[in-house]
């Protein structure tokens, strides 16, 4: 993975403001369209840009609400896509075979950092 340059990051929250297995949005980054939530197994942290590769609707039907009700994987509310959460891969629905985008990030200090552009 790429470092992230010091001057150009943007902290999304700690790891443990996620709880197991749930997910967290994030709003875009200023001038930018795209939220990403990250979504958090035990140990294993992902980040992905907030749409659905179907038509590019954001995931979350109410505020940080991303997984199925077993927690199994993320779900778009607009078409019930079901996505694995390791590695973004739709499993059943309209995208099924497609991923989410999968958006590069550093864990520092127990913080979920990105790049203080990526959404754009």
């Amino acid at each position: 993975m790429q470092s992230l340059i010091e001057d150009d990051i943007r902290t999304l929250c700690r790891v443990e403001d996620i709880e197991d297995n749930n997910a967290k949005g994030f709003p875009p980054a200023p001038g930018g369209f795209n939220g990403l939530l990250a979504v958090r197994r035990g140990d294993m942290v992902r980040v992905y840009l907030n749409n659905c590769p179907h038509i590019g609707t954001p995931l979350d039907w109410m505020p940080d609400k991303f997984m199925t009700v077993d927690k199994k994987y993320l779900i778009c509310a607009v078409h019930g896509a079901e996505f694995e959460v390791s590695d973004g891969k739709c499993l059943r629905g309209p995208c099924q075979g497609e991923y989410l985008e999968a958006v590069p990030f550093e864990i520092r200090d127990g913080a979920i950092c990105v790049a203080a552009n990526a959404g754009l």
